[in-house]
Order: structure tokens, then C-alpha cells, then sequence
């Protein structure tokens, strides 16, 4: 079965930091393009942070520009997304996505069509 899976979601006080894990089963993460996305209750879905195929191009919304870092370990098939200086404006469900058909670059509108695959979430919350 292909699926993608979210992990390290919790619950952290502002100013906290949590790191998020996306994983692949059944296929190898490596070679897709991965994106992260959240959505808020009564919210639309948000463009978080992306990461291409070489691992060369990020992208960050500008609500979260320099307080996450997107990475990825190709040894062992999985995208981090380091979260800092957390607000409770943060908090939502994390969703990392797959896409096989970009190359060399990524993409953080959250109506993209490009990303094939989709994880289950995993819920963020920052509260005091």
C-alpha cells in the first residue's frame, strides 16, 4: 500500500518548538518533491513549507518564514519540518504530500494538483 505517514504533532507552549516527520510506505520518498501543508478549524488549507526532489529548492509561507526549516534525509527516506518560535496562530493539522512530476522545484499553493499523495495529519497545537 502506498501511503505517506505525519508524525511529532503535539501540544507545546508559545515560543516552543516541535519537529514533524513525514515518511513513505511502500514507495521511496526520495525521489518525489514533498510539501507541508495545515488547515485550521473553519479554515481553508495553508501552503507551509515545500522541499524538491534534489533537496536544492525550499519555499516557506511568509507566516512562517524564519522560524521553520524544512530538510530531508535521503539514508533514511523521511522530510523534516522543524518548527520554532511556535505561536498559537500555528496550531492546526500538519499534512506532508508527495509529487512525483516535479523535478527540480516544489510548490506551496495548497490548490495544487501536483501532489499525488497524501498523509493522514497530524495535529499541532500551541496553547499556554
Amino acid at each position: 500500500q502506498l501511503q505517506l505517514v505525519e508524525s511529532g504533532g503535539g501540544l507545546v507552549q508559545p515560543g516552543g518548538s516541535l519537529r514533524l516527520s513525514c515518511a513513505a510506505s511502500g514507495f521511496n520518498l526520495d525521489y518525489y518533491a514533498v510539501g507541508w501543508f495545515r488547515q485550521a478549524p473553519g479554515k481553508e488549507r495553508e501552503g507551509v513549507s515545500c522541499i524538491a526532489r534534489s533537496g536544492g529548492m525550499t519555499l516557506y509561507g511568509n507566516s512562517v518564514n524564519g522560524r521553520f526549516t524544512i530538510s530531508r534525509d535521503n539514508a533514511k527516506g523521511t522530510v523534516y519540518l522543524q518548527m520554532n518560535s511556535l505561536k498559537p496562530e500555528d496550531t492546526a493539522v500538519y499534512y506532508c504530500a508527495a509529487a512525483s512530476q516535479l523535478f527540480r522545484l516544489c510548490v506551496i499553493s495548497p490548490t495544487s494538483t501536483d501532489y499525488e499523495y497524501w498523509g493522514q495529519g497530524t495535529q499541532v497545537t500551541v496553547s499556554s
